[in-house]
């Protein structure tokens, strides 16, 4: 599934989950690599991160060339790491892995996802099952000292292109970092370095946020229905012969949702909207965000004019006071039927 101008997380991962990178010398040639697939194949590079047996990439490409600059990449990476460590066989298990973003809805948090893999570590209380249990309710604050530890990590960390989002470091002439810069918020201090740290960094105070794969539409694209459905009407070939196509259903507005939030607080939104942390402006956000994957922007601009930070600050306020307080979870729920009906 390939379009111009389409945005792609794309990952790879070794063979049996065996290290790709066994030295900083491999990691060096396979960023060189990169910048040579950005100029060769008119990439947009907007983040990236190498890890010890896997990497992500998040790359707008302006021709529907993906498949075509991976097989490139993978392949021209195999062959010189095979050289150079006197091996043989696949490196790479299997094909690489790409699911279709929405820039607009979900570039900026999937850029957070892909700037904290170096901290998603069980000696940091941030594997997966810590995360679990931090979204089930069971988790325990981190420590103070642990967070510092989980920010210098993350600061410190040279293989991935937050440093250069920052300033840390000097960008790379291969990577784009207006773009997601710019999906922070049209004022200016919402789009700065400084408040793009904030909202990467608020993730690990308190434990990762829950991952952006949960929130696949069809298990192919990474954004909310319409834009789904958008897709699918560029695909060739007809909806048998894209099976997957006929889950997608029609999002409802945010101007629904506020309506069916309206009717369970029993208030109308001009009432509560601006009261910071109330529970209906919180979960009419959250229904936005996590059920509907409507786009931060418009969140905000339905609630006010809030920046980014804000929502997602309210969407997980929210996510706590749901597993503390049932009659709360069961407004949840009920808002949920409705909206699915």
């Amino acid at each position: 599934m390939e379009r111009p101008g389409a945005w792609y997380h794309v990952t790879a991962r070794g063979n049996e989950r065996r290290a790709i990178y066994r030295e900083d010398h491999d990691r060096r040639h396979f960023c060189q690599l990169l910048a040579e697939a950005v100029e060769v194949f008119a990439w947009k590079l907007h983040a990236y991160v190498l890890v010890e047996n896997h990497f992500h990439l998040l790359v707008e490409t302006p021709e529907p060339n993906l498949g075509r600059a991976m097989q490139w990449l993978n392949v021209s990476y195999s062959v010189w790491f095979n050289r150079r460590h006197g091996r043989s066989g696949h490196l790479f298990q299997g094909r690489y892995k790409a699911i279709m973003v929405d820039p607009l809805g979900w570039g900026l948090e999937l850029s957070r996802y892909v700037h904290l893999n170096p901290v998603r570590l069980g000696r940091l209380g941030l594997d997966k099952r810590a995360r679990q249990q931090d979204r089930a309710g069971a988790g325990q604050k981190p420590a103070q000292a642990l967070v510092q530890t989980r920010l210098s990590e993350l600061r410190r960390y040279p293989w991935s292109s937050y440093r250069a989002y920052l300033g840390l470091a000097k960008p790379p002439a291969w990577l784009t970092r207006e773009r997601i810069l710019e999906l922070g918020g049209a004022r200016k201090e919402a789009g700065s370095p400084e408040a793009y740290r904030e909202f990467v960094e608020s993730a690990i105070r308190q434990g990762l946020a829950e991952s952006p794969w949960e929130k696949l539409t069809a298990q192919t694209v990474l954004g909310g229905v319409e834009f789904a459905r958008q897709i699918g009407q560029t695909l060739q070939g007809s909806m048998r012969e894209q099976p997957r196509w006929r889950q997608l259903r029609a999002r409802p507005k945010m101007t629904e949702i506020i309506a069916v939030v309206e009717k369970e607080k029993g208030e109308p939104w001009a009432a509560f909207r601006d009261r910071y942390g109330d529970w209906g402006r919180d979960l009419a956000l959250y229904l936005g965000k996590k059920d509907f994957a409507i786009k931060l922007r418009e969140l905000g601009e339905a609630a006010g004019g809030m920046d980014y930070m804000s929502v997602s600050a309210a969407v997980k306020r929210l996510e706590r006071r749901v597993q503390k307080d049932a009659a709360l979870f069961a407004a949840l729920n009920r808002c949920r039927k409705e909206l699915r009906m």
